[in-house]
């Protein structure tokens, strides 16, 4: 059943429409196709980042401390944490390839009246390298006061949280208004909203399973933000 463009949405009730869609057979197919492929990349980085740890750590301390029981402890350490953070990055990445027919199931059903345009593959892939590119940047630029909060305990997690729930809220708001050039602008979603939506995907992240359905979630609840932000009087 289509949902009112006007009515009013809290970010619970935007995800829980999108949790709510999961189901659906076209929605299923393309949850599963982008998560099999951000796994797949998540590890490839994490063996990469893996492999360049161990090799600077050879170069350093000797190929025989490297090939020891240290050497493979710090191995499967640098496996794990290199999984834990290329998965969001990545996993938004390829979200941004499968975008356009996240929005576009999301409006099928529940907004049938919008009549968005094609996204070329080309531009899909330019928005994709530019948030990731985004990312990569920010997560860096971040990594040296996450280090020194790691005595807090929860410093670190605090600030790669408010990062990354800026720039995600920012990612999932345009992927919407790709798909409708211009005509969403005038009524954009608001910092602090978009800010919540970020967060709410970091929230999800960091949860086992659900991590592997937050961008959808993310992108879908973002669909269902923008649009009802745009029908405000």
């Amino acid at each position: 059943m289509s949902i009112a463009r006007s009515a009013p949405v809290s970010i619970p009730t935007a995800f829980a429409l999108a949790f709510a869609q999961i189901a659906q057979r076209r929605v299923l197919g393309l949850l599963l196709k982008s998560i099999a492929l951000a796994l797949v990349l998540s590890v490839a980085v994490a063996a990469g980042f893996s492999a360049a740890l161990l090799w600077g750590v050879s170069a350093i301390f000797g190929a025989e401390w490297a090939t020891g029981g240290a050497g493979t402890a710090l191995g499967v350490v640098a496996s794990v944490l290199g999984v834990w953070l290329a998965w969001r990055i990545v996993a938004m990445a390829v979200l941004q390839f499968y975008a356009d027919d996240v929005v576009a199931a999301v409006e099928a059903r529940h907004y049938p009246a919008l009549r968005p345009r094609d996204v070329p593959l080309r531009e899909q892939a330019r928005q994709a390298a530019r948030g990731a590119m985004r990312a990569l940047i920010a997560n860096l630029i971040a990594l040296p006061i996450a280090l020194a909060l790691l005595f807090t305990g929860v410093g670190t997690a605090i600030v790669f949280a408010v990062v990354n729930a800026w720039l995600l809220g920012r990612e999932l708001r345009d992927m919407v208004w790709l798909r409708h050039a211009t005509d969403l602008r005038d009524a954009p979603l608001g910092p602090l909203s978009r800010f919540l939506l970020g967060l709410a995907v970091v929230g999800l992240l960091a949860v086992p399973l659900l991590n592997l359905l937050a961008p959808f979630l993310g992108a879908a609840a973002a669909t269902h933000m923008v649009h009802r932000a745009a029908a405000r009087p």
